[in-house]
């Protein structure tokens, strides 16, 4: 079984959100056989992540039994960043998770997603509110 430290996710994810009005979700998903990228985009409409004002939201979906993640972003932030930056994303995290540190690489992940929407997104007292709810899923 693979471990993940919720908490530091979630303290992860509170953190990034403190500076951008963009919304981070991760999933964490029980075991199955099926596609695990439509099973993401699955989890992305039904946690209502496009819903967000400024189409910024981004999740990172696990399946930990077969040690596969995906990482989707909304349309807001993908036309910032460009799927280069995805990539490297992925290529993070997966290293992270080939050494077995999965709560690292959510927690590394979550960081440099949050920098990006922080940059093109930054987060406005006035204005902001926190548009989805910060706990695992």
């Amino acid at each position: 079984m693979v471990a993940i430290d919720r908490n530091r996710i979630v303290e992860a994810i509170h953190q990034a959100e403190l500076r951008t009005s963009g919304e981070i979700r991760v999933s964490v998903s029980r075991p199955f056989w099926g596609n695990v990228r439509n099973a993401a985009e699955k989890a992305f409409a039904r946690m209502g992540m496009r819903e967000t004002k400024a189409r910024n939201g981004v999740l990172i979906f696990v399946v930990p039994s077969r040690r596969k993640f995906v990482v989707l972003g909304d349309a807001g932030i993908h036309e910032k960043v460009g799927q280069d930056f995805w990539d490297r994303v992925v290529h993070s995290i997966a290293e992270n998770f080939r050494s077995g540190n999965f709560t690292e690489g959510l927690v590394s992940g979550i960081f440099t997603i949050g920098e990006q929407l922080a940059t093109h997104f930054p987060y406005d007292p006035a204005t902001d509110i926190d548009e989805l709810p910060n706990r695992i899923d």
